[in-house]
């Protein structure tokens, strides 16, 4: 017999990172109320720590849209796969060029481009799609914040989130 119900459980677990980070900050506003110099800069420290991994687990939380699309989204060491039931493809980070949320098949989806013309459709609600974020965020100069927003935007025909800068070769 279980004591909370599944949809409880769910959603705690949904948000277990941002619970950790609020408990990281009650301990250092704890430690600040100890009093003296040390414990001050101690427990502004913590808080400051807690308070960053609050806002990047508030940032995935509203990243992650489920999983009821079809595929299994999979990241590792700087390569992201995507197996579907009709497409599917790896894209290593570091040649990605272009970073879009279309509206592909009649769902919104990741647009993945490389510079050899390679293309992958990641479908935003495909299960493991949460870890997408962590590997977008360390694309250079991708602001996670609009990456969120275009999320939370309405629905439009393709938004260029991001696109990779390269200096202009001289001839």
């Amino acid at each position: 017999m279980a004591f909370l119900r599944p949809e409880a459980v769910s959603l705690l677990h949904r948000w277990r990172e941002a619970i950790v980070a609020a408990a990281i900050v009650a301990s250092g506003l704890w430690i600040l109320s100890w009093g003296g110099l040390f414990f001050a800069v101690l427990g502004g420290a913590v808080v400051l720590i807690g308070a960053g991994m609050g806002l990047l687990a508030v940032r995935r939380v509203r990243f992650a849209r489920g999983a009821g699309a079809p595929g299994v989204v999979e990241v590792i060491e700087g390569q992201i796969g995507y197996f579907g039931p009709r497409h599917g493809g790896y894209v290593a980070l570091a040649e990605l060029s272009e970073l879009s949320l279309v509206a592909y098949r009649g769902e919104r989806a990741w647009r993945l481009s490389q510079p050899d013309g390679t293309i992958l459709f990641i479908p935003i609600a495909a299960k493991g799609a949460e870890a997408l974020f962590d590997a977008f965020a360390g694309l250079p100069g991708l602001d996670t914040h609009a990456l969120i927003a275009a999320l939370d935007g309405p629905e439009i025909a393709a938004r260029i989130i991001w696109r990779r800068h390269r200096p202009r070769q001289l001839r």
